[in-house]
């Protein structure tokens, strides 16, 4: 239980190497509507002075030594930190908007054990960030027409207590799979997760094309560690496919095609992290 003077809301944002996109992140949540405590794990960056230079402007965030484990045990880490009865968490390449902590905190007041919100591309005019954001986004869209339950850990609150019961399976090293892991979880204890859209993010990737290919490899990776984990399920139902690459056309060609491309670099990712486990076996 929160004591008199705690925060009522906490945010957690896990950052390693990206000080400059820490610092806009930053930015943003200090204009939020509520008061919030904001919680920076460090998971170890090069340059960790750069990191301690992007909190000076926000007084009200704090910082906390990573153990260069990833962004899951970075966020549980941060959680165990913090001092609220509700959790917030969103990446150091993530903008809020100034009602998005509020907008979140309310949903789990009106019942939800976990709400996730709603996240648009910050570079509408880069065709690699809007082909990424679209994949991310339709997992959400899928999960609320009926598909297992979803939300992105770049915009996502809980429950302290809920936090505290299922923590991030810190056995996922990367940014790919554990959220989606988190939420099963989350369903298979019987806890409600909820969607707020009116909780905006605004993601702001920065990716040439290799940075593109390697981060789709990286969630194939991460898909078959889930589904390894559920002997041998694929990693999405195959109705999901034909939607999200008829949606990515649907923002034209060139997204069209790179939907197409990242999906091709899931797939490389899934088997060489087969192949790896096999040879590893």
């Amino acid at each position: 239980m929160a004591s008199r003077g705690d925060p009522l809301i906490s945010v957690i944002v896990p950052t390693r190497d990206r000080p400059e996109s820490l610092r806009r992140c930053l930015a943003a949540l200090a204009e939020q509507r509520e008061p919030v405590e904001i919680v920076v794990v460090d998971d170890q960056s090069r340059d960790s002075a750069a990191v301690r230079q992007a909190l000076d402007p926000v007084p009200s965030a704090r910082l906390v030594p990573g153990p260069g484990r990833g962004p899951a045990a970075a966020r549980n880490l941060g959680a165990a930190k913090a001092g609220a009865e509700v959790i917030c968490f969103t990446d150091d390449d993530c903008e809020p908007d100034p009602s998005w902590a509020a907008a979140l905190a309310a949903a789990i007041a009106g019942g939800a054990d976990a709400v996730g919100g709603r996240t648009l591309n910050a570079e509408p005019g880069d065709r690699l960030a809007e082909a990424s954001q679209h994949i991310a986004s339709y997992l959400g869209e899928h999960s609320r027409r009926g598909g297992a339950p979803f939300a992105a850990s770049n915009n996502l609150a809980c429950r302290a207590q809920v936090i505290r019961e299922i923590g991030f399976d810190e056995s996922y090293p990367l940014a790919a799979g554990e959220d989606r892991a988190w939420c099963e979880e989350l369903a298979a204890r019987g806890h409600k997760l909820a969607n707020e859209p009116a909780a905006l993010v605004r993601h702001r990737q920065s990716l040439t094309p290799g940075a593109f290919w390697r981060q789709h490899s990286r969630y194939g990776r991460g898909a078959y560690r889930f589904s390894r984990e559920r002997e041998g399920a694929l990693p999405s139902p195959m109705a999901l496919y034909p939607r999200l690459l008829a949606g990515g056309f649907r923002h034209g060609p060139r997204v069209g095609a790179l939907v197409c491309a990242a999906q091709a670099a899931t797939a490389a990712g899934y088997v060489r992290a087969a192949i790896a486990d096999r040879r590893a076996g």
